[in-house]
């Protein structure tokens, strides 16, 4: 069981720093060099944990058996005034994250098919699986539209500036927002069941 465990957080700080990684390298393709210069376009892990978010509450979800891990890394920094056009890029940016989970996601799915691997009773299946099941979360949390998620940037991206100034000012109390909207069962309502319904397409049962 420990193995598994850390097998499982593994997956999930893995695929973090690929998240973050893609942000930082999508601004400085787009003319932001912040996190290039600050050494944040690296895969070493240790440049992107944060040991609240990365490491204690994905551990604490593996062993309580939670149907779903998530959590967060540092921030990669990105100065969007130094983007060639902020608000459009902006988009980009906030999808570069989500994109990398998925298509990790799409990479181990492949793998499973083409190896014919069954995910039950073999070692190399139930990794495949859990690589798919960690990143199409990782995706599709990141995509709620509340800041600070990822979704929010895409939404400031999209919005009149009246609108995106609006949107940006609730970054404060994001979290709170997540934390209530979690309580009263919303995300398990309507996220999770989107990630199961991925998790099948990709032929990986959820």
């Amino acid at each position: 069981m420990l193995v598994q465990w850390v097998v499982v957080l593994s997956i999930f700080i893995v695929s973090l720093v690929c998240h973050e990684v893609s942000h930082g390298w999508v601004a400085y393709r787009l003319g932001d060099p912040t996190a290039k210069a600050l050494g944040r376009l690296s895969l070493n892990p240790l440049r992107h944990i944060d040991w609240v978010g990365t490491v204690a509450i994905p551990w604490l979800l593996a062993v309580s058996h939670s149907p779903v891990v998530f959590g967060w890394a540092k921030p990669v920094p990105i100065d969007y005034r130094q983007l060639e056009h902020p608000k459009r890029d902006l988009i980009w940016v906030g999808l570069a994250g989500p994109a990398a989970n998925v298509a990790l996601a799409l990479l181990a799915a492949l793998a499973l098919r083409v190896a014919r691997v069954p995910q039950d009773g073999t070692v190399w299946g139930a990794i495949g699986a859990t690589v798919v099941l960690v990143n199409l979360s990782l995706a599709c949390f990141n995509l709620i539209p509340i800041p600070p998620l990822d979704g929010s940037r895409v939404l400031v991206g999209l919005l009149p500036w009246p609108a995106a100034r609006w949107v940006a000012r609730v970054e404060p109390f994001g979290f709170l927002i997540l934390i209530a909207l979690m309580y009263l069962g919303v995300i398990n309502r309507f996220v999770w069941p989107l990630v199961g319904h991925a998790a099948r397409a990709l032929g990986v049962s959820w």
